[in-house]
């Protein structure tokens, strides 16, 4: 695997979904998984919405209607956007052909050393 990066037509597609090709794995397992991940993951859902949301500030009425109409659509996108990091990882590392087991590594360590530490303890193993 090398360290290519995606030229800006291909980070556009890679955005709305489509897969990168095999050269690039390297990059995606750093965007996936890698510092930041998290914060991008939100950024790129959480962001487009908010203009589709200002519409609401034309509704006739007082202003916080929109604003809590706005809010009441907000809220839900980003608790499932919060919810479904982690599933969205794996699907993304699937599709492009890496071990989904990458999405999480702390979770596999920490099964590793409680499994480790149950064994040592029972004296099994």
């Amino acid at each position: 695997m090398t360290g290519q990066t995606p030229t800006p037509a291909q980070r556009i597609r890679y955005l709305f979904g489509e897969t990168l090709p095999p050269s690039m794995q390297q990059w995606v397992l750093r965007d996936q998984t890698g510092p930041g991940a998290t914060r991008r993951y939100l950024q790129r859902f959480l962001l487009p919405p908010i203009p589709f949301l200002c519409l609401f500030a034309l509704v006739p009425g007082p202003w916080w209607m929109g604003f809590s109409m706005a809010v009441l659509v907000f809220l839900p996108l980003a608790f499932f956007a919060v919810a479904l990091v982690y599933v969205h990882r794996r699907h993304i590392l699937i599709k492009h052909g890496l071990d989904p087991v990458l999405a999480d590594p702390n979770r596999h360590r920490r099964a590793a050393a409680e499994r480790a530490s149950y064994e040592m303890r029972h004296h099994r193993g």
